[in-house]
């Protein structure tokens, strides 16, 4: 099997590591010419919550040539139109393309490539690019061997391609087939709406949202505005490292504070995460939170569902995009802590809140 993976930054050179290291036919895909540069003369180097070396194989776009088995999609859906399109020339009919992309982006891949040709997953990992060739692993590592992927068909069938890319994946990380490929989409846009979003519109990681009542109190919020809204679009969330999304939306105040504990409890391995969009902000590039915190407000439209949480998210890091600057996490706090007090303004964190 000849696999690709286009978009081979922080998280493709992760896997194309170990993939490459198993005997692999795999190339690491990516416009970085200094990182692919890096690769092919030092091998992919893995730092942070393990350290790991691999020789691979890495080349730029126009290096491309063949027909790829498997193509590994994670590239940022900002260019989606453009990159999808360059990559037909190199798929055969029995091609497959695996969008690992964040947000929900698989009926536009679909378009462009053909819908037979799609799979989608979901990453359930961390990881943050450090110089050309690095790319430290920021969740603890023996949760990336167990839970680091979710790959489902459209359909929800157990095929035979589902398994033998399972089995490719597996030699990451931990990867899972899901017979609910929309809720786990979902379920993925859900985690990244609350802490990639807080990340990048705070300048902060996941820990530092963790360890801040006004952060976790926004992240429940923006969580329970994504369940409504997915909700109100037909949505049934997967359930996450055994962990049933659905149950997290708020009924009432009183929740709160045990949905806090909850997501304290299923992202303690990620506190080192720093969003992607973060990252973006630092090397002064648009980022892609119009597919992620902005699918909320997008798809509450007409559903009578205020999402005030998310479209701050969307407010705070469009003005960095557009400034050039890192957000401030203690001058961005206090947009939320507003919302907070409009929201609960009977509700003291301080109160009712353990760290």
């Amino acid at each position: 099997m000849r696999i690709a993976i286009l978009g081979a930054g922080s998280i493709g050179t992760i896997v194309g590591a170990y993939i490459a290291a198993a005997g692999k036919n795999v190339e690491l895909i990516d416009t970085n010419k200094a990182h692919v540069d890096a690769l092919n003369s030092s091998g992919a180097q893995i730092t942070g919550t393990t350290e790991f070396q691999a020789k691979v194989k890495a080349i730029t776009p126009e290096k491309m040539s063949g027909i790829y088995d498997l193509v590994l999609l994670l590239t940022k859906q900002l260019h989606n139109d453009s990159i999808l399109k360059g990559l037909l020339p190199f798929l055969g009919e029995q091609s497959v393309v695996c969008s690992l992309q964040n947000g929900i982006p698989e009926q536009q891949v679909a378009t462009i490539v053909g819908r037979e040709r799609v799979i989608a997953g979901a990453v359930e990992f961390g990881a943050t690019y450090m110089e050309p060739g690095v790319s430290s692993l920021t969740t603890e590592y023996p949760k990336f061997k167990k839970y680091a992927f979710q790959i489902g068909e459209f359909n929800g069938e157990r095929t035979k391609r589902i398994e033998q890319i399972k089995a490719i994946l597996d030699i990451a990380g931990g990867t899972h087939i899901s017979d609910n490929l929309i809720g786990t989409k979902w379920s993925k846009l859900l985690v990244n709406n609350a802490f990639s979003g807080l990340s990048a519109a705070l300048n902060a990681t996941y820990g530092d949202v963790l360890d801040h009542e006004i952060g976790m109190i926004s992240a429940v919020h923006i969580a329970d505005e994504t369940i409504k809204v997915g909700h109100a679009n037909g949505v049934k969330f997967a359930q996450m490292g055994r962990f049933d999304i659905d149950s997290l939306e708020i009924r009432s105040e009183t929740e709160i504070p045990e949905r806090i504990e909850t997501f304290r409890f299923m992202l303690k391995a990620s506190r080192l995460l720093k969003a992607s969009m973060l990252q973006d902000l630092e090397k002064k590039r648009k980022t892609e939170i119009d597919y992620i915190n902005g699918v909320i407000p997008r798809l509450a439209e007409g559903k009578g569902i205020s999402t005030p949480f998310n479209e701050k998210i969307v407010k705070l890091v469009k003005g960095a995009e557009d400034s050039l600057t890192l957000p401030n996490f203690e001058t961005n706090m206090k947009f939320f802590e507003e919302l907070v007090e409009v929201r609960l303004p009977s509700f003291n964190p301080l109160q009712n809140l353990n760290k």
